[in-house]
This record gives C-alpha cells, structure tokens and sequence, in this order.
C-alpha cells in the first residue's frame, strides 16, 4: 500500500534530503511540530518505506572511481527463472551500483564504476561478461554528469496531499 504523504510529511523528507543529518530539533524549527511528532512521523515514513535508510553522498572521484559506465544487457529471454538468476547475480556484482529491468530493446541496464579503462576492461572480463544468459553486452561510457542527485525536494511537491493526519 502506498503511504499518503500531506504537508509536513513532504516537509521533513525534504529537509531531510538536504540534509540528512538533521536532528529532531532543527527539523522541528523547519516544520510547524514539536521534536516528538517530528520523531513519530519520522518512524512512520520509516516504517512504510518512506525513508529506506540514511548515507553519506561520497564524491566517487575523491574515491578514484573516475569512470562511470551504462552497460546495455540483453537476455536469452525473459523467463521467470532466468531474471532471477540474472538479478541475483548482478547482486552480487560488486562494481555494479544501479540496475535497471528494462522496456524496448534492451532487458537491463546497469550503471557502473571503474577508476579507469584498464579496470573497467577487468569488470567486464571479471563480472559482466560472466552473468548469466547475457546475449549482448553494449558500454557507453559517461563523458560528464550534468545532473546527478536523489529525489528533489521539488518533486514532493507534485505528490498528492493525503487527507489523513
């Protein structure tokens, strides 16, 4: 079931998504509520699945993950048993950081981080080209992020207020 966001929900997920260290206090002078029921909604959207959890955005270049690659995968086919044994697998991949089934040509796309060809050609002798049922395998490589964030703090606004709360 999906959880109905109203006002001051969308409120602290936003500040929250600027911040995310925000205490119960400074989240209370941004929202109209007291410490307690910015804590009790906080549990709330946790508990619904709102918020999955809480990290720390690392700049991946100050980590020497210079290279950002959208590998396109296709499948022999799209059997039950087949996606779950590709997923898994992607899972498990430890380069990989985003996974994507697909509509149209391709069944998959992952996005994923090498510090440089030379370790991308690795990941793909390594990972990639050892999932399962893969037919094709196509790489592009990003040149530059031009916009890369979570969720905007904008995009609350287009959720349709609940009337419960």
């Amino acid at each position: 079931m999906k959880y109905e966001l109203d006002a001051r929900d969308r409120a602290i997920v936003a500040a929250l998504l600027e911040d995310g260290r925000l205490s119960q206090v400074q989240l209370a002078e941004r929202v109209p509520l007291s410490p307690t029921a910015i804590a009790r909604r906080i549990r709330a959207l946790e508990e619904a699945g709102v918020i999955r959890g809480y990290q720390a955005r690392i700049d991946r270049r100050a980590m020497g993950l210079e290279m950002t690659v959208l590998v396109f995968i296709s499948l022999q086919n799209q059997s039950e048993q087949r996606l779950e044994a590709f997923e898994a697998a992607v899972i498990a991949a430890p380069s990989v950081i985003g996974c994507q089934l697909m509509s149209g040509e391709d069944d998959y796309v992952l996005t994923v981080l090498a510090r440089d060809l030379a370790d991308y050609e690795r990941i793909h002798k390594q990972e990639l080209s050892r999932l399962p049922g893969v037919t094709r395998l196509r790489s592009s490589f990003v040149l530059r992020d031009v916009k890369s964030r979570p969720i905007p703090a904008s995009a609350l606004g287009a959720m349709r207020p609940s009337a419960k709360k």
